[in-house]
């Protein structure tokens, strides 16, 4: 695939930059680990009307190399609900900044658990 799923904005949007890059021009999958942890958090902030921790990464696969000066485009959704925690899918594409070319360049699963003021686990409300 090399387009960005249709009809979806992306949770969050941000460049790659040579900060953010390994002596080969490559960016750390460290830096895209946590541009996904990012965007997984707005989503399940939201879901959750509040505070979350993440707690987890259940998979996360790298497809195709992050270079300097890409366009980062992270995509999340809830995959599933529990009492107290949530699933996120999110999955990261870039656009080329020489070609423009679209690329899906990782995914993974994350999980966060709503917290309270003291950061306690509390139950995701109810749609």
């Amino acid at each position: 695939m090399t387009e960005a799923p249709k009809g979806r904005d992306p949770a969050i949007r941000t460049i790659a930059m040579p900060a953010d890059a390994n002596a080969n021009g490559d960016i750390f999958g460290g830096w895209m680990m946590a541009q996904m942890d990012l965007a997984g958090a707005v989503v399940a902030v939201r879901r959750a009307k509040g505070r979350v921790a993440t707690v987890a990464v259940e998979a996360m696969a790298f497809h195709r190399p992050v270079m300097i000066g890409d366009l980062v485009s992270c995509y999340a959704e809830v995959e599933r609900v529990g009492r107290t925690s949530m699933t996120i899918r999110i999955d990261a594409w870039v656009e080329r900044r020489a070609s423009g070319e679209g690329a899906q360049v990782t995914s993974g699963l994350f999980t966060y658990v709503a917290i309270d003021d003291q950061g306690r686990p509390r139950p995701v409300p109810s749609i």
